[in-house]
């Protein structure tokens, strides 16, 4: 129903946003340098399931919304590419306040998998940089003229979910593994805000860009 172009396309924008540290990969690292390699899957798996309620939302809530409008559409892509950039700048130029001891949460008795999960899920469905890609992005992969657009969506939604489960689980795999190596030096942490920072603002550009395929 998608075609290969689109799905092809939109991995590629899915894994340039991926890729960049926002909440859910910190909150992932974080949870992995305070208790480890278990709880960091079980933080990935929520946030994956997280992500995908905005997917589901949006095919089915918003997304109905946005393609009927033009309108609609310019204003929620405008809106999403502005504040990715917003983003990008307020990363950019907080990169050197990033400190382990913020990321990490707080120690102390380890929860269950399963409220492990449910936390992680909390994060991934309110996650701004989520919110923002699937509302502005996802609606111009779509193939408006074959129907089912909300079909269509949340196949294409699967993209991410699958990159996600790759890159977050390497993520929280490589914190718990060197925890200590990254906890003691803010400059490494201070590098990656850096350049999470001015490829958000590049992002928030392309989607300002970017018209909508019909």
């Amino acid at each position: 129903m998608v075609s290969t172009e689109s799905l092809l396309a939109f991995a590629a924008m899915s894994l340039l946003v991926i890729v960049i540290p926002g909440p859910s990969v910190l909150f992932v690292i974080g949870r992995a340098l305070a208790h480890g390699r278990r709880t960091a899957l079980a933080t990935v798996l929520g946030n994956l399931l997280g992500s995908y309620v905005l997917v589901i939302a949006v095919a089915w809530g918003l997304g109905a919304l946005v393609e009927t409008s033009a309108a609609v559409f310019t204003g929620v892509k405008l809106a999403g590419a502005a504040y990715l950039v917003y983003l990008g700048v307020q990363a950019f130029r907080h990169r050197k306040d990033m400190r382990a001891a913020d990321m990490a949460a707080p120690t102390g008795e380890r929860r269950g998998d399963l409220r492990t999960v449910l936390d992680g899920a909390l994060v991934g469905a309110t996650n701004p940089k989520g919110i923002v890609f699937f509302a502005a992005v996802l609606p111009q992969f779509v193939n408006h003229s074959a129907g089912q657009v909300p079909l269509q969506m949340m196949e294409l939604g699967l993209i991410p979910v699958a990159i996600g489960l790759i890159t977050d689980t390497l993520w929280g795999l490589g914190a718990s593994a060197a925890r200590s190596w990254f906890a003691r030096s803010d400059r490494r942490l201070s590098k990656v805000g850096g350049a999470g920072g001015l490829a958000m603002i590049g992002l928030g550009v392309t989607v300002a860009a970017t018209g909508r395929a019909d």
